[in-house]
């Protein structure tokens, strides 16, 4: 179905241009995370005592932090960290609640009754107090981080999935598969769920934004990565408490982490075009 006239955004060799727009930056990050050895001027970690909160200057682009570590190097080599809490944040959680959602709308009944009651029990608690709490019995560090998104974040999916599902079993070509006697699982995951992951595809890419966040600001709780890890989120919790006078220390971490979730936004935005004028 074409995007209504007036609506549909600018395109660049056939794609929309949100989405273009988007993976280039995707890419830059990419690149800076891959380079990062070859591009930081400094070890993150290194601390020299007589550059303490030095501010920006040629020798220090973004200057430096109160242990005198070159926070251009820490936010670059922390570009590797937060590509992994935004992109595997997500993985996890998406592969869990298509599962579930596929199974549930497949067979509906008693199992889908169970699947959705766990739903909404999971839904029952705001986001980040439930991932906090998780955190918390687990430790903090980054694998409690995605074992607390993959407990959390797969409902979402999970709802998405069968949704969709529900709608394509009746269809015809379900009716004709289950005719010729293919088994549920070929019938679920060769026929059905190829066509019913759009939404959820889009979604993931949004989902990628708020998992970003979300994964900050634990780290900045003290919860998430830990120090002297150069990671976007504890950088700014690094300089809180120079913020009147040494501004640098958070502003920069902060902007990269609103470019980083630019650029997700702007991917999600295009494939939502992109996928919706081929459904």
């Amino acid at each position: 179905m074409a995007a209504p006239r007036g609506k549909r955004s600018r395109r660049i060799a056939g794609l929309p241009a949100p989405l273009v727009a988007g993976l280039g930056l995707l890419a830059l990050f990419l690149l800076l995370a891959l380079s990062a050895d070859l591009i930081a001027p400094y070890d993150p970690i290194f601390q020299d005592a007589a550059a303490r909160l030095a501010p920006p200057s040629f020798a220090h682009p973004f200057g430096t932090d109160n242990f005198g570590r070159d926070i251009l190097s820490r936010a670059i080599f922390a570009v590797r960290i937060d590509l992994q809490l935004a992109i595997l944040g997500v993985v996890f959680p998406f592969a869990i609640g298509t599962v579930v959602g596929t199974i549930a709308g497949y067979f509906g009944g008693l199992v889908d009754t169970v699947f959705m009651r766990i739903v909404d029990v999971v839904l029952a608690f705001p986001f980040l107090v439930l991932m906090l709490a998780i955190i918390t019995i687990l430790g903090p560090g980054l694998q409690s981080f995605f074992i607390a998104m993959a407990l959390v974040g797969w409902v979402s999916y999970a709802r998405l999935v069968r949704a969709q599902i529900l709608v394509l079993k009746t269809s015809d070509f379900a009716v004709a598969a289950r005719s010729l006697g293919f088994s549920h699982p070929r019938i679920m995951f060769r026929h059905l769920l190829p066509n019913a992951l759009t939404a959820s595809i889009v979604f993931a890419m949004s989902d990628c934004v708020l998992v970003l966040l979300s994964g900050a600001a634990i780290s900045y709780l003290g919860l998430g990565v830990q120090p002297p890890a150069a990671e976007w989120g504890i950088m700014v919790a690094e300089g809180q408490g120079f913020i009147a006078r040494a501004w640098w220390i958070s502003a920069f971490p902060g902007l990269a982490i609103v470019a980083l979730a630019f650029a997700f936004s702007l991917v999600a935005d295009g494939l939502g075009e992109l996928l919706g004028q081929r459904t």
